[in-house]
């Protein structure tokens, strides 16, 4: 299953983005295709926070907007939205600690770890602080 990260999303509603054309197209591809995909619950939460946030974008995105959005990927039969399932402490334990991550950087070993505890083998951002931790092959699709 691939899982998709927050700026990926982020991109692909924003039209401003540099790399608008490219997500949306890799994003539409997912949702209308059959293979099981998915978005970490955190993903949408940060999602809502960055796209209305106006200290980020002028205008920012209303939040009703913001909001279908989330509903239209919600719409895809293929879609999985991914938790914090069974052995994810386990995980986030692992994935820090081997990670030897800190601060800010939990935010995306609790990324990390839900994707691995619910079948995710690849995950597409363009961070890269997923480089520090192990188990998921990460794609940046902005480079395709």
């Amino acid at each position: 299953m691939i899982a998709v990260d927050t700026n990926i999303l982020v991109y692909a509603r924003r039209q401003e983005s540099q790399n608008h054309s490219t997500t949306a197209l890799a994003l539409r591809r997912l949702a209308e295709g059959s293979a099981n995909w998915g978005i970490p619950w955190p993903c949408v939460h940060e999602f809502l926070s960055v796209v209305t946030n106006p200290k980020i974008f002028k205008p920012p995105t209303p939040p009703a907007a913001a909001i279908e959005q989330v509903e239209i990927w919600m719409e895809s039969p293929s879609l999985h939205l991914l938790h914090e399932a069974g052995g994810y402490w386990k995980e986030l334990r692992r994935t820090f600690l081997d990670g030897k991550l800190s601060g800010a950087q939990v935010h995306e070993a609790r990324i990390h770890s839900i994707c691995l505890v619910n079948g995710v083998h690849e995950l597409w951002s363009a961070d890269r602080d997923f480089s520090r931790m192990r188990g998921l092959q990460i794609v940046n699709p902005c480079l395709d």
